[in-house]
């Protein structure tokens, strides 16, 4: 086994001590359609989340975030063994506010040589020992015992609530403990709510009521770190409603579902599933009609536009990856004000784990390659991509995306060819004359991309690019077939 470093004789190894690793705590805070400023990604055959770069003046930055940092924990849960794509939702659905415990470059491969346990290392950095999670619980009412809780206010200490559970009660199975600590309740802080309030409020819940509780020793832990107990934090405990996720391969006659725009009774937007063929790949997989696509190939996709979901699905190829929810599911959610993806814990499987793919079609009946077309609307941070080039030739790729951008919701991927900028062909163009168009062109900005590997077949073709366009009505339609 060679070990590097070992001939410098700058490099003194001590038996009894180890050199101080100390993880960091960044705090990032965003606006409201702004991204947090920063890249992510994770190398092949490499261990760790990466910081691959950092906005200049983004919440990363003024959260401490650096360059080549690796990811520990996101939002105190241990990510360091989670597939990538399980990160990224994770941050995606962590809301204007995120926590990222990180250690440098240097530490990280340090720790990592030495055989040490990472999981235990961020576990240490807890002020407090025993210091626990808050708990997100969700308890339904019974017939003659009700929630089965009390709500006692602390004397002296306004909005402040201590909880006693009925022995084997509909609270206690779901989680919460004597003494816990009452923080928030179907989405409101308690410590926003007099007596009467609360009272008022668990009255009027009809069957159910979810509340975030945390013991008492731990409420002190959060309280002098200064980090907030909030939901992005807990642990979750009988929730009814959870996503899931769908592995399909495409079959002869394609996947055999709809995806169809639209405007549920909420007023949000949505992606829906419709028309799901019988004994298709869809139905095999699960899928169900009018559940809801939180996300594609573990990318969020519920507030990206129609046609860029559609793009992705098509670029899976042979198989796609959706993540899912019913409509009740999502309603309950945005009552509580967070993201159903938020304690999200499948993992996108690898390729190897899809069933085996079907005999390929014959050459005449394989879907082409396909242009897409972005339409991307500037926000405090941009556009939120970079483009990339070969020195000295033209033409010009998307190099970075940016997570939680303009670009990333717009359905831009890393690699991506442009094409077109607001309708001009800039294939024979060189990189300076790209950027000054994409400049001036003020927002939104329209770009029409093309992954790789599809616009190389038909350059090598000589095929014209061009957008098809598939509308019916008011909703953009794809039959994946």
């Amino acid at each position: 086994m060679e070990i590097k470093g070992i001939d410098n004789p700058a490099l003194v190894i001590s038996d009894d001590t180890e050199p101080d690793v100390h993880p960091r705590m960044c705090v990032l805070k965003r606006e409201e359609g702004q991204g947090f400023g920063f890249y992510l990604s994770k190398d092949a055959g490499c261990r760790g989340h990466v910081v691959r770069q950092v906005e200049p003046w983004s919440s990363a930055e003024r959260g401490g975030l650096k360059k080549g940092d690796r990811i520990l924990e996101v939002n105190e849960d241990f990510v360091d063994d989670k597939e990538h794509s399980t990160v990224v939702l994770k941050v995606q659905a962590s809301g204007l506010k995120l926590y990222l415990l990180v250690l440098s470059a240097q530490d990280y491969e340090f720790v990592v040589s030495e055989g040490r346990d990472l999981m235990s290392l961020a576990s240490a950095y807890r002020p407090i020992e025993g210091c626990s999670r808050p708990r997100l619980c969700y308890i339904t009412k019974e017939p003659g015992s009700g929630l089965g809780l009390s709500i006692i206010p602390i004397e002296g200490e306004r909005g402040r609530y201590r909880l006693s559970p009925v022995t084997d009660g509909p609270a206690e199975r779901a989680g919460v403990q004597n003494g816990d600590r009452l923080i928030w309740i179907n989405g409101a802080m308690i410590s926003r709510l007099s007596y009467a309030a609360l009272s008022k409020m668990v009255k009027k819940c009809e069957d159910h009521v979810t509340v975030l509780v945390i013991d008492s020793r731990s409420e002190v832990c959060y309280n002098r770190t200064g980090i907030p107990i909030i939901p992005a934090f807990a642990k979750t405990h009988n929730l009814p409603y959870r996503p899931k996720t769908l592995y399909l391969t495409q079959g002869p006659q394609g996947y055999g579902f709809l995806l169809r725009q639209e405007k549920l009774r909420s007023g949000r937007i949505a992606h829906v599933l419709r028309e799901i063929d019988p004994c298709s790949p869809a139905e095999t997989a699960g899928m169900e009609d009018g559940e809801l696509v939180l996300a594609v190939n573990g990318e969020q996709v519920e507030d990206a536009e129609h046609e860029a979901v559609v793009s992705k699905i098509r670029q899976s190829g042979q198989q796609v990856t959706l993540t899912t929810i019913s409509v009740p599911g999502r309603d309950y959610y945005t009552q509580l004000g967070i993201s159903p993806l938020l304690f999200y814990e499948d993992h996108t499987p690898k390729r190897e784990q899809f069933p085996n793919p079907p005999p390929p079609h014959q050459e005449g009946h394989q879907n082409p390659p396909h242009p897409r077309l972005c339409v991307l609307h500037k926000e405090g941070a941009g556009f939120g991509f970079n483009l990339g080039c070969v020195q000295n030739k033209p033409g010009t790729y998307i190099g970075q995306v940016m997570m939680g951008s303009a670009g990333e919701r717009a359905g831009l991927c890393e690699r991506d060819v442009v094409v077109e900028v607001n309708g001009q062909n800039v294939e024979a163009e060189y990189f300076d004359e790209v950027v000054r168009l994409i400049k001036e062109g003020g927002t939104p900005l329209s770009l029409l991309v093309m992954e790789g590997l599809g616009y190389e077949k038909l350059r090598n073709a000589r095929q014209p690019i061009y957008i098809q366009e598939c509308k019916s009505h008011e909703n953009y339609l794809l039959k994946f077939i």
